[in-house]
């Protein structure tokens, strides 16, 4: 069988001084001068106990760590979506695999080729997330929601063709709480030089997101 080009693969009190005033030298040294007031003692005891103790307006994180994505995929999800590939996946390096892991599978059975990519992302807050979240899908318009898929699930397929060869590719993303989950699909035939239908990618892609997110409301938790 010749040989054939695959397509590039995409990309952080003071507490308040208390100052008391001085009555007078009479009131304060003579026989009648008033005993003592504790208040300020008590006061301040108060003030230091709420000062140690922890806040709890600090916004909280439902995910601190990046699930292993290689394992969030059904072998035969995997099989299905890309023939031929090995069920196990290539973990990409991640300059911080804590917050950030990405699997691939690629794999050229006879003249069709198909690459998954599925990455986790973990963001400091919800809103940070949400913010990510709305910015890829400004990036990447065109597409529609998603339905079911996270708090909030988007999917956009698109066809690009370099020396006469198709290729379409689908990407959904999703947001669960801090995290985002970001799945890309893609394939091409080297033989007609068509590439596979929207419907298949769209669906493929979906189906691949449905159970990364799965997986991350399955796995580690803050």
């Amino acid at each position: 069988m010749r040989s054939f080009p695959l397509p590039i693969a995409l990309t952080a009190r003071l507490s308040p001084v208390v100052v008391l005033a001085v009555a007078g030298w009479a009131l304060t040294s003579g026989p009648f001068a008033a005993a003592p007031d504790a208040e300020p003692q008590a006061q301040e005891k108060t003030e230091n106990k709420s000062a140690s103790a922890p806040s709890t307006s600090a916004a909280s994180k439902t995910y601190s760590n990046a699930p292993a994505p290689c394992g969030s995929i059904a072998g035969k999800t995997v099989t299905s979506l890309v023939p031929g590939a090995k069920a196990a996946g290539k973990e990409i390096p991640s300059t911080d695999s804590k917050l950030r892991r990405t699997c691939s599978w690629n794999a050229l059975k006879g003249y069709d080729y198909r690459w998954l990519d599925v990455s986790f992302e973990i963001k400091e807050s919800d809103e940070a997330a949400q913010k990510s979240f709305d910015e890829r899908v400004e990036d990447k318009s065109g597409g529609g929601d998603v339905p079911g898929l996270g708090d909030a699930g988007y999917s956009v397929v698109n066809l690009t063709t370099e020396d006469k060869q198709e290729t379409r590719e689908g990407v959904v993303v999703a947001r669960v709480s801090n995290a985002l989950v970001v799945v890309t699909y893609n394939g091409s035939d080297f033989e007609s030089k068509q590439a596979p239908s929207s419907d298949e990618i769209n669906k493929g892609a979906i189906k691949a997101a449905k159970e990364a997110v799965a997986a991350l409301e399955d796995g580690q938790k803050a």
